[in-house]
């Protein structure tokens, strides 16, 4: 991200978030939001897959050192492992270890191998969401989490991006987010990152469901005041931009965890399977 477009785009969000100006980040960021539950979920003993990590772009490009420190699990937790069908994955800082996967081919990872799964804006890339669910749910340990984010299909942002063809989202993004690399935009399905499509596929026979929606700034307005303004004006519940998930099953030592509800953004945050009966629960933070 050029300097250039870091002071312009800071620029923008001062004029509705004056707080950006202390730490670089607004009181609204999803970025920070996400990362904080994530955190809050972490333990030094765990396993954790970065499903979809890529490069780790924000890791490395990112012009935030709160939220770079956040967003770094690797030192907080025994391992860190990143996976991704892209090669780039290989190059992933934040991570142990690297692990190139294969488009519709089991995970290779045994049964029950990681405590938390996270997958930042991964789920609306998804083709088959049935085969990816049910690889998630093996490698996921009793009693772990799935943490995810994903924009909410009913967005406007989302809406432009269905209309029009994968092939054509580099060259948008050139305009909508000059400062993303060409190496970052991957084809879209939006066939799961929607509420039905969480319960669909991580149903409440396994899962306990903590979705909800977060009221983030938004990301996308080609570095532009005006567009900036337009999408602020038109967010509404409806259309929130992002959505965090929870789900998980409950067991007699846990108390109750009450998510509210709010504007734009959607973020899928975390998927907790059942420890077994017997074990003690552990992420009762």
């Amino acid at each position: 991200m050029s300097r250039d477009h870091v002071k312009n785009s800071t620029r923008i969000l001062a004029a509705w978030f004056p707080e950006v100006g202390a730490g670089c980040f607004t009181s609204l960021d999803g970025t920070i939001e996400f990362y904080t539950r994530i955190n809050a979920l972490l333990g030094p003993t765990m396993a954790v897959l970065d499903f979809g990590a890529g490069r780790g772009a924000l890791l490395t490009d990112g012009y935030c050192d709160y939220k770079k420190k956040l967003m770094t699990l690797r030192g907080k937790v025994a391992k860190v492992v990143a996976c991704d069908i892209d090669e780039e994955v290989l190059s992933n800082s934040g991570a142990d270890e690297t692990v190139v996967i294969q488009t519709d081919a089991p995970l290779p990872f045994p049964d029950a191998s990681f405590d938390l799964i996270v997958a930042d804006f991964v789920f609306e890339h998804i083709a088959g969401p049935a085969f990816v669910s049910a690889e998630l749910r093996r490698i996921l340990k009793r009693g772990g989490w799935i943490c995810a984010r994903t924009p909410n299909r009913y967005c406007l942002v989302s809406l432009m991006t269905r209309a029009i063809h994968n092939s054509r989202h580099a060259r948008l993004l050139r305009w909508v987010q000059p400062e993303r690399k060409s190496i970052d935009v991957f084809p879209t399905q939006f066939k799961l990152n929607s509420k039905r499509d969480i319960v669909r596929w991580f149903g409440p026979d396994v899962f306990d469901d903590f979705t909800y929606r977060y009221e983030a700034e938004p990301s996308y307005f080609f570095n532009s005041r005006a567009v900036f303004a337009f999408f602020v004006a038109h967010q509404s519940p409806v259309t929130a931009r992002d959505e965090v998930g929870a789900v998980r099953i409950p067991s007699q030592e846990d108390g109750a965890l009450g998510l509210s509800t709010r504007k734009w953004q959607r973020q899928v945050v975390s998927k907790k399977l059942p420890p077994y009966p017997g074990d003690a629960l552990v992420a009762a933070q």
